[in-house]
């Protein structure tokens, strides 16, 4: 009886939302959770969450640049998010006389501001658009399905489309491609920097503290977007004008308790929580300890690079931090699936839901198929990840592989002189922007490395044919790791990628053999070519019918528990979702305790003068040590707060989030997860999930006592 019991109290609970669990979708928060959020805490009306007709928060919330999120904090279009969500944009700025990324930047009058290429949009509305998604795909088998589904939604959000008034759609799947959403956006073009810390204020801790708490960075930057005389989006021009919010955030001053309610908005990017034991246990075993170890390897020679010279790091900036971020994530998470075992977890509901779908058509032999859909891609996994991560983590064969579109151009006998022409240029740019961007040193060693480590951890009957035998005749053993370092140097040494006269004479006279008979471009075109001519179908076929199936179990799921679905969320996908939950302290381990907030206390005790990752200004020091807090002080700690946790449910693409109050006002900025609950794309932790934010009086505090900047602070609305 008591095996019964658990075994229904799991089915109902591991679909289900728990305490603080969910990234809800905000124009129904009024039908699923609105009333839970009241008895936390919150004092706002349902409209003032999220409204088409008038003003709400939604209206102060930002998609920002390629998938961060950001909010309006005041009448003149003033934007706040994190550090990292502006690096490129920042390290684009700066230059070696100007390092902008290094000692921090702030705009004292709008002339000042720094034009950018960012671009931000706010949603205008959400549309369910299911049946019309439906209609056109009804009868089709589901390969049909698959090839039509964005002529389909095209069809739709063409239908929105008002490039005048920069509105677009975009629909989104949601449980697994059981409902459709159309987010209409309006798109705004002229985005420009107004004020950025120094990285060492931005990125304290580096590497080190990233995804850990306790945790002092201090990751915000600050921007303003533009729109044209009439407030409509614009590009860049010195015509145009601050933007003219619906909404923005009050600032509080008021700082947090334990138990404070808190709500996250943003564009998470995604999770998985209805994934299947299979797709954990390949997760787990398979293409995290691929990645992991891969990153691992790119990183170290980054690193040894950037620390050497000021201008190497300025331009591998952007891409370490990119790596850097999922490389520690990864293998945190593979950890922590472990360690609760969320695969058995997994077998375990699965087996009641194969109970409850015998005899049911739609349903019974669901997992028979997964079975056999993982069986039969689980063996090339490895090496699709090593050819992505590994491969491709070479930006020289990474470049080499952009030029595949070049070389269908030249041996295609119709294509025109004016086409070819066009392909040229345009290989020539992107060879330009590469050359800007490219440290030969580390990346000859990086191609070395995922040769080798190709060759010896990839089970040999997928090798590109011929591509190692002929490293072996030209370079000798490759049981020798000298073979790979001399092959990688003779290549960089002669390809013509990397040298401005082999590359205009190829350009003035372009053939496919001369590109054919690069090293280089040979380099990525054996190991592409090998994928895609023997496995990129494989992995098609696989994905297509996970979707299928996913498509299939998560109705089934519905039906099997009509009660829980109305406490259900779609996974993340990058369209904007509310979390709630409240700033709480936690204890990961045995007799260890963490506070809920960090104070400037802990920032002086981790500074070391000079280390690459715990340096800080010297002004900054000098200030902490005065307790020059100014008006931003923690009365109850009587101390500087820079950072606090909460229980938010949140995930990347939630960077730079406002962490809001019960009231609406803005209390910092959300900016990482911590360690261990990493598994938190897969399942939530309802006892150690939390979410690191910077306090917005450190915010302030660095923006006006450090930076000098008070004409910032003095556009703000403070709640005191």
């Amino acid at each position: 009886m008591k095996k019964i019991f658990l075994a229904i109290a799991l089915s109902i609970s591991l679909f289900k939302a728990s305490a603080d669990e969910g990234m809800w979708l905000p124009m129904i928060l009024g039908e699923q959770v609105y009333a839970d959020m009241v008895k936390r805490g919150l004092k706002l009306t349902k409209e003032q969450l999220y409204s088409v007709n008038k003003s709400s928060l939604k209206d102060a919330i930002l998609f920002f640049g390629r998938g961060c999120t950001a909010e309006v904090v005041s009448a003149e279009g003033l934007v706040f998010t994190n550090h990292h969500c502006g690096y490129d944009a920042i390290a684009k700025a700066s230059t070696v006389e100007h390092n902008y990324l290094r000692d921090g930047f702030y705009a004292f009058n709008k002339d000042q501001e720094i034009q950018t290429e960012l671009t931000v949009q706010f949603l205008d509305r959400i549309v369910d658009v299911t049946a019309a998604v439906e209609e056109a795909v009804k009868g089709l088998s589901w390969d049909e399905r698959t090839k039509k589904i964005q002529d389909v939604y095209k069809t739709i959000t063409d239908k929105v489309l008002d490039k005048e008034n920069g509105l677009n759609g975009r629909i989104y799947s949601m449980f697994k491609g059981n409902q459709f959403l159309m987010y209409v956006y309006k798109v705004y073009r002229d985005v420009r920097i107004v004020g950025v810390p120094p990285e060492a204020v931005g990125k304290f801790g580096g590497d080190t503290d990233n995804w850990e708490w306790p945790r002092h960075t201090c990751d915000y930057s600050v921007y303003r977007v533009y729109g044209d005389a009439s407030g409509k989006p614009a590009d860049y021009s010195t015509a145009n004008k601050p933007l003219k919010p619906k909404h923005f955030l009050p600032v509080s001053l008021k700082g947090v308790k334990d138990g404070d309610f808190a709500m996250i908005y943003g564009y998470p990017g995604s999770t998985n929580r209805y994934e299947t034991s299979y797709g954990i246990k390949l997760k787990n075993e398979t293409e995290n300890p691929s990645l992991v170890n891969l990153r691992d390897m790119r990183l170290k020679y980054m690193h040894a690079e950037m620390i050497k010279d000021p201008a190497v790091k300025l331009k591998l900036a952007g891409n370490y931090a990119t790596v850097a971020n999922y490389w520690k994530f990864f293998d945190g998470e593979t950890k922590q699936l472990i360690k609760f075992k969320t695969q058995q977890q997994k077998e375990t509901y699965e087996a009641q839901f194969i109970t409850w779908a015998k005899g049911k058509l739609d349903y019974e032999n669901i997992f028979r198929d997964y079975a056999k859909n993982y069986a039969a891609w689980t063996p090339y996994s490895k090496q699709r990840q090593y050819l992505n991560e590994g491969i491709m983590g070479s930006p020289l064969a990474a470049f080499a592989a952009s030029l595949k579109s070049l070389e269908d151009k030249l041996l295609k006998p119709s294509t025109t002189a004016a086409d070819l022409r066009k392909a040229v240029e345009a290989a020539t740019a992107g060879r330009n922007a590469f050359k800007e961007s490219e440290d030969l040193v580390s990346d000859e060693k990086i191609a070395a490395s995922v040769a080798m480590m190709f060759y010896n951890d990839i089970d040999k009957n997928q090798h590109p044919v011929g591509f190692y035998e002929s490293m072996k005749g030209t370079f000798g053993s490759l049981k020798e790791e000298a073979a790979f370092k001399n092959w990688s140097k003779d290549m960089f040494l002669k390809t013509m990628l990397l040298d401005d006269t082999k590359w205009g004479t190829f350009a003035s006279d372009p053939t496919a053999v001369a590109l054919q008979s690069d090293p280089a471009f040979a380099f990525a075109s054996a190991f592409l070519n090998n994928y895609n001519s023997k496995y990129a179908s494989l992995y098609t076929v696989f994905l297509n019918k996970n979707n299928e199936l996913g498509k299939a179990y998560m109705k089934g799921i519905m039906e099997m528990n009509p009660a829980a679905v109305k406490k259900m969320y779609p996974d993340a996908n990058l369209s904007m979702r509310v979390s709630y939950g409240n700033v709480k302290s936690y204890n990961p381990r045995d007799a260890v305790h963490y506070d809920y907030v960090c104070t400037a206390k802990g920032i002086l005790e981790k500074y070391i003068p000079g280390d690459y990752e715990f340096d800080l200004p010297a002004k900054q020091i000098e200030l902490l040590k005065k307790r020059d807090f100014g008006q931003y002080i923690d009365k109850s700690r009587n101390d500087l707060v820079v950072t606090f946790i909460t229980t938010n449910d949140i995930t990347g693409g939630n960077s730079g989030s406002p962490v809001i109050d019960a009231n609406g006002n803005l209390l910092g900025l959300a900016f990482d997860g911590n360690y261990e609950a990493l598994s938190h794309k897969i399942a939530f932790d309802k006892d150690l999930n939390r979410t690191i934010c910077v306090d917005i009086r450190y915010v302030l505090w660095c923006i006006d006592k450090l930076g000098g900047a008070s004409n910032i602070i003095k556009e703000l609305k403070l709640v005191r």
